[in-house]
């Protein structure tokens, strides 16, 4: 593939002589060019954020409308360097995403064009319904930040000091079911290891894969708290949790697939998280408990202690 194209190098020209410095990076992070953004232009655009005379309305704003191109490449490299900023930047860019009506309208993005000739056509129509997916997925970060407050995969993890570790049985209620709907929307992206054909979509791998290890640590901090609290919680809150706890265990098929992609893609299999599963023994004390818990009325009289509690 070639370097940038005329209309990369009109743009950038463009934006140079009207002084748009921060316009001009994000043309130039979002070029035609079939690679990922380039590392110079999005650590100045994370930088970026960290300067307080940057407006981060305007900058969230110029990723937008990139997003409207009609050319894949730019489109997805727009996402790509939003995500990227989300990772590495200041929280005000993703407090502004989530507290502003902007979202990616790409549900029904397609690219019959493609890039130069038949064969690119080909390559846009094959990486549209990953860009579809992957748009939803960053409007799924932002409306979690929105609901909770927090980005769970910039929170404490691990067990002293585990943000989901420490939360109150209410909170964590609360809270894990919009994790998981981020999860879902993770997992969604669904691509095989055939899928990662070129530069672009790599990049966009390896942002998904870093969020999936972190949603994933917490995701397992809020079960592992969720079963600490279970047996001292009343019967619509272990009905909950077991809810929960049941979902948890089909989505840790769902992260080993997506890990199965990591690791043919070349992924260190020591960066993987391990995902031995707790003995089925558990699920059954769970939902026996449980049943206790319901059966409770029908055995008030033989227990009159019982009924009382």
């Amino acid at each position: 593939m070639a370097g940038q194209t005329i209309n990369d190098r009109l743009l950038a020209a463009r934006h140079s002589l009207a002084g748009q410095g921060l316009a001009k990076s994000v043309c130039k992070a979002t070029t035609e060019e079939l690679i990922g953004p380039k590392k110079k232009h999005l650590d100045y655009l994370v930088h970026c954020t960290n300067e307080p005379n940057v407006s981060i309305p305007h900058l969230a704003n110029l990723l937008l409308e990139r997003t409207q191109n009609t050319n894949w490449v730019v489109v997805y490299k727009g996402l790509i360097t939003t995500h990227h900023i989300l990772a590495y930047g200041n929280e005000r860019f993703i407090q502004y995403l989530a507290s502003s009506n902007s979202s990616f309208q790409l549900n029904s993005f397609l690219d019959k064009g493609g890039v130069q000739g038949a064969v690119g056509a080909r390559i846009g129509y094959d990486m549209s319904p990953f860009i579809r997916r992957y748009a939803k997925y960053l409007n799924e970060k932002a409306l979690s930040y929105r609901t909770c407050a927090f980005d769970f995969c910039k929170l404490k993890r691990g067990k002293e000091e585990g943000s989901l570790r420490v939360m109150t049985a209410e909170k964590l209620l609360k809270t894990l079911p919009v994790l998981q709907a981020q999860l879902d929307s993770l997992l969604e992206f669904d691509c095989t290891a055939n899928d990662l054909t070129n530069g672009v979509i790599n990049m966009c791998f390896m942002l998904l894969f870093r969020d999936l290890i972190r949603l994933f640590a917490c995701y397992n901090d809020g079960i592992i708290n969720l079963l600490e609290k279970y047996f001292d919680m009343n019967k619509k809150q272990c009905r909950d949790a077991l809810d929960l706890y049941k979902k948890f265990l089909t989505r840790m098929d769902r992260v080993g697939e997506f890990l199965k992609v990591a690791e043919n893609v070349g992924i260190d299999k020591g960066d993987l998280p391990d995902l031995t599963k707790a003995p089925s023994s558990l699920l059954d004390a769970l939902e026996q408990h449980l049943a206790t818990l319901e059966g409770r009325k029908g055995s008030a009289a033989n227990t009159p202690t019982q009924s009382a509690k």
